[in-house]
């Protein structure tokens, strides 16, 4: 391969990164809508979905709410029954905050048909492919988490 076409294809993967990025995004606002939540909202219950448990304190520093901004946005996630809150037995006072399990569900029904075409997508690349799609994506991952905690550094 020549360093041109290198340099093409370095240009058109970052670009195709790029554009995913921006084309989630713009999928993920239209299930906000549809589901009539915010984006911050969205993001927190990803969040929790992802770790399991939170404290509010742990949500509002992720999303960069305030404290009041992410009480209303617990109640507005608990009123829709997407999450519960539950005492914190290392705190008294304080309060874990968990998926609701039927939240779990009316959720990843929002995203049934994005994962049906997610996973006929991904079905068509080899083995080989498959390696190298899911390296880099973990790559990209790590490089997310190592550039995140820069900036966290820099404040």
């Amino acid at each position: 391969m020549t360093d041109a076409k290198k340099a093409e294809l370095v240009q058109r993967a970052l670009a195709a990164v790029r554009d995913y990025g921006v084309h989630l995004t713009l999928f993920r606002n239209a299930v906000n809508e549809w589901a009539g939540l915010n984006a911050t909202d969205m993001e927190s219950l990803r969040l929790l979905f992802l770790k399991g448990v939170a404290t509010p304190s742990e949500l509002a520093r992720q999303t960069g709410l305030t404290s009041g901004a992410t009480t209303a946005m617990l109640d507005r996630l608990e009123k829709a029954e997407l999450i519960e809150r539950r005492p914190n037995p290392a705190d008294r006072r304080g309060t874990l905050v968990v998926p609701a399990q039927a939240g779990a569900a009316k959720a990843a029904s929002w995203f049934e048909s994005a994962r049906a075409a997610q996973n006929d997508l991904i079905a068509g690349y080899s083995e080989s492919e498959l390696e190298i799609i899911a390296d880099v994506f973990e790559r990209f991952t790590r490089l997310w988490d190592e550039e995140r905690e820069k900036i966290e550094g820099n404040r």
